[in-house]
C-alpha cells in the first residue's frame, strides 16, 4: 500500500510564534512525558521553532494570562493533559493547541464511555464490564469469560494493568487498578496480535499511516516493553493488503466517531483464532520517545521525528489560513 501526505504547508518557522511544549505533570505519566516533551521541543528547536517547555498545567495557565505563548504543543500524557482540562483553557484564552478538542480528549480519556460510543456504531471492541464499588467481580468475569483484563478507566502507558487468567487472582487485579481515580474496567482479553496505527490531520481530513504489529519479548506489551526494553520488535505495516487497508479504515473511523481531531494513535487488537479487529482505545497525546509508535509509523513513510513534530503544530494553524 502506498501512502504519502500532502506537503508541508509552511516553511517559514516564525509563523508559530512563541511556543509552548507543555509536558511533565504530576501524573503517573510524569516521566514518559518529560522523555516525549524533551524530544519534541529539541525537534521544534532544530527546525527554528521559538519554543520552550513548560512544566504542568499550572504552570501554563500562568504563561497564557501573562500572554507570554501564541500556541501549545501538548505532549502532557494522562490526566489533564488529555482529560480536556488543557484543551478548554486553552480555548478560553482563544490560544491554538495541538490534538483534540475537549470533547474528544475528555471522551477517549474514559474507556468505558469511548467503547460506548463506538458500540453505538457497531464499531468492533472486546466485551466489557464497568467496575464499581462493591460490584462483584467473579460474576463480572463468569459473565464475559476468562482471561480478562483488569485497568483503570482513565490511565494510559498500561499503568494499573493486569491480565487475569484465573478466578483467585481477580481481588488483587481489582485492587492494583482501584489505586488510580476512576472506574475500573474489566474487558475480554483478546489473545492474538497486538496492533496501533497513528493518525495525522491532513489536508483533506484525518489519515492513518501504516499499523505497526508489537511482538514484546514477554508475554505482553507492558510498561517496561514500551519504555524500557531494548527487545521489543515493531513490525511495519503490521499487517498485508486488504487487512492493512481494513485497519486504518478502522482506525480513522474510531478517531472520528469519538471526537477527535489533529494526531492521535488507535489501539487495535487482532483475535488469532477469527482475524477480527477489536477497537481498544486512542490515545490523544501520543508517546514521542525513543521508543515511541508515532514516530515509528512516521519514519515508515520517509517523515522523520522533526518533521513529524512540525506537522502535527501544523495542523493548529486552521487549512484556509495556508491558502490565503
Amino acid at each position: 500500500m502506498s501512502l504519502t501526505l500532502s506537503p508541508p504547508r509552511f516553511t517559514d518557522p516564525a509563523v508559530f510564534g512563541r511556543v509552548a511544549v507543555l509536558l511533565g505533570g504530576p501524573g503517573s505519566e510524569r516521566e514518559v512525558s518529560l522523555q516525549s516533551g524533551q524530544g519534541v521541543l529539541d525537534a521544534l528547536r532544530a527546525r527554528g521553532v521559538d519554543a520552550h517547555a513548560i512544566d504542568g498545567v499550572p504552570e501554563l495557565a500562568k504563561a497564557i494570562v501573562a500572554g507570554e505563548f501564541d500556541r501549545v504543543f501538548n505532549i502532557l500524557h494522562g490526566g489533564d493533559g488529555e482529560n480536556g482540562v488543557v484543551q478548554g483553557l486553552c480555548e478560553a484564552f482563544a490560544i491554538p493547541y495541538t490534538g483534540s478538542r475537549v470533547l474528544g480528549s475528555a471522551l477517549t480519556m474514559d474507556k468505558i464511555r469511548t467503547k460506548q460510543v463506538w458500540m453505538s456504531l457497531d464499531l468492533p471492541t472486546p466485551r466489557y464490564r464497568r467496575l464499581q464499588p462493591g460490584d462483584d467481580v467473579h460474576a463480572a468475569a463468569r459473565a464475559i469469560g476468562l482471561p480478562v483484563i483488569i485497568k483503570p478507566s482513565k490511565e494510559g502507558s498500561s499503568v494499573g494493568i493486569s491480565r487475569v487468567f484465573a478466578d483467585a487472582d481477580l481481588e488483587a487485579a481489582v485492587a492494583l487498578a482501584a489505586r488510580y481515580p476512576g472506574e475500573l474496567l474489566m474487558e475480554q482479553m483478546v489473545e492474538g496480535d497486538e496492533l496501533t496505527v497513528a493518525v495525522i490531520e491532513d489536508v483533506d481530513g484525518p489519515l492513518a499511516l501504516p499499523s505497526i504489529r508489537i511482538v514484546p519479548k514477554g508475554a505482553w506489551y507492558d510498561y517496561e516493553a514500551k519504555y524500557i526494553s531494548d527487545d521489543t520488535q515493531y513490525l511495519c505495516p503490521g499487517l498485508d493488503g486488504e487487512d492493512e487497508v481494513r485497519i486504518g479504515a478502522l482506525a480513522v473511523d474510531a478517531f472520528v466517531a469519538a471526537g477527535c481531531s489533529g494526531w492521535g494513535r488507535v489501539d487495535v487488537m487482532r483475535d488469532r483464532r477469527t482475524g477480527a479487529l477489536l477497537l481498544l482505545e486512542v490515545n490523544t497525546a501520543p508517546g514521542m520517545t525513543s521508543h515511541s509508535l508515532v514516530p515509528k509509523a512516521a519514519a515508515s513513510i520517509g517523515i522523520d521525528y522533526p518533521a513529524l513534530c512540525w506537522r502535527v503544530l501544523e495542523a493548529t494553524i486552521p487549512v484556509e489560513v495556508a491558502a490565503r
